[in-house]
């Protein structure tokens, strides 16, 4: 299945959305069919009519499970199917009003801003051939810079007009690439460091927003002529049109609307702004982290440089360990915004056995593509991905259990000595076995403190 569209009359069932997830994802059941249901209901509201539209909110989800057993590449992967502005950010990089550090709204202005270059690449893809054309146009004028007057050998072009034969050729050899290194003088404009840059610490977003709001593009514009090749100049030139042709309003229109309607804000490690019913020292400002989360996962106002959005319609998907905490040590207004919970599992054998093979870019297949590059066949046997999965449980149990992250430490060392050695190696097909896996990873497993460094 392609990418979701919102708008669209043919909207996939949660069931086919799961089944796209499962391209990705081992496991999870639960989770993949909550975030399912939640997206699903999205395209049903907007397909609500009458007021009472407004009313219906989406229903928050926290993701409850150890680190890497794929809370993140779920609502990650749901955002890249449903074409919607996403925005990961972490709840413990936050803090409360009159603290150092970044203040929650930034999230919201993150986002829109996602939005925009995501409305902006759509519509670019729309004008970019209208845009090389022009660009044709204004680079065969620096070519050819002498008056049409005094221009010979005129003939009918393709749409019945005159057009000069020595511009035509010209314009046959810019195509074909036999230009690419002649060197033009081209007049560039260049965005000089804005006074926003140099105030841009966490705290002042407001003030970004203000500053920009009120000089806009005329802060630092300056054009100045290069010596470029044509090659460089072509694309230069495509920006520019494409710059001109794209209606800026209207994207920023549709960016704002589809960020208050389809955005979708994942928050990490809310469990790291729980408190503990201390009512002094670190808590506090903990507890005023999740104060100031509150009006976002509500619905409130936020002022971008790109006008006020609303929160109301985004979807918040929360996610955390909880390893000694839980979801009731949440402010109760807080849990109420997150109705939904859904408690991951961790991961066995089997499910990193099949995280090794089964996704579309799972481990083994990166590994096998990364050494083709060097012209060397890499293969697995199937006793040595059994070897690998059984390794990979072991050393989360002895050890910390990082998930599916493991998968990474072992095959990295396990195929150390072979992508260092690839450029040099004669025999170009490579057979990884189960003998081999534990050559290189029994002495380490083994040794228990050596695996906690190693892998």
């Amino acid at each position: 299945m392609g990418r979701l569209n919102q708008g669209s009359d043919t909207f996939p069932t949660p069931e086919e959305i799961v089944a796209s997830l499962d391209r990705y994802i081992i496991g999870q059941g639960d989770a993949k069919k909550a975030v399912a249901i939640a997206l699903r209901n999205r395209w049903r509201r907007q397909r609500v009519e009458g007021r009472i539209k407004d009313e219906i909110y989406p229903n928050n989800i926290i993701l409850i499970g150890p680190t890497g057993v794929g809370k993140t590449e779920i609502a990650r992967r749901l955002a890249g199917l449903a074409r919607a502005p996403f925005i990961k950010v972490e709840a413990s990089r936050f803090t409360e009003v009159g603290y150092v550090g970044r203040d929650v709204e930034s999230m919201v202005r993150d986002l829109v801003e996602i939005s925009v270059n995501m409305v902006k690449q759509e519509k670019t893809k729309m004008v970019e051939e209208k845009a090389l054309q022009y660009a044709e146009e204004r680079l065969l004028d620096l070519l050819l810079p002498a008056p049409k007057a005094i221009r010979t050998e005129i003939k009918p072009d393709a749409n019945g007009k005159a057009e000069d034969s020595s511009r035509e050729k010209m314009r046959q050899m810019l195509r074909q690439g036999k230009l690419d290194d002649r060197v033009v003088d081209l007049e560039i404009t260049r965005q000089g460091t804005p006074l926003i840059e140099i105030f841009n610490q966490s705290n002042i977003d407001e003030l970004n927003v203000a500053l920009e709001e009120a000089f806009g593009n005329r802060m630092s514009r300056k054009k100045k002529k290069r010596k470029i090749t044509v090659r460089e100049a072509l694309k230069y030139l495509q920006t520019e049109e494409v710059e001109k042709l794209i209606d800026m309003d209207e994207v920023i229109g549709e960016a704002r609307r589809r960020a208050e309607n389809s955005g979708m804000i994942f928050i990490d490690e809310i469990d790291k702004i729980c408190g503990s019913g201390v009512s002094s020292g670190p808590d506090v400002s903990r507890e005023g982290v999740q104060r100031d989360l509150l009006p976002i996962v509500e619905g409130s106002s936020v002022m971008t440089k790109y006008g006020m959005v609303k929160t109301d319609h985004m979807l918040f998907i929360a996610a955390g360990a909880f390893h000694n905490k839980k979801p009731s040590d949440l402010i109760p207004e807080m849990q109420g915004r997150f109705p939904i919970r859904v408690e991951l599992t961790s991961l066995t054998q089997e499910d990193f056995r099949r995280i090794l093979v089964e996704p579309d870019s799972s481990l083994s297949k990166q590994y096998i593509a990364l050494l083709a590059t060097e012209g060397i066949t890499l293969q697995f046997t199937e006793d040595a991905l059994d070897a690998v999965a059984q390794i990979a449980a072991k050393v989360n149990e002895t050890t910390e259990n990082i998930g599916a992250r493991r998968l990474h430490t072992i095959m990295t060392k396990l195929l150390e000595e072979l992508l260092y050695a690839a450029p040099k190696i004669s025999d170009k097909t490579v057979m990884i076995n189960g003998a081999y896996v534990q050559s290189k990873l029994n002495n380490i497993i083994k040794n228990v403190d050596l695996s906690r460094y190693i892998l």
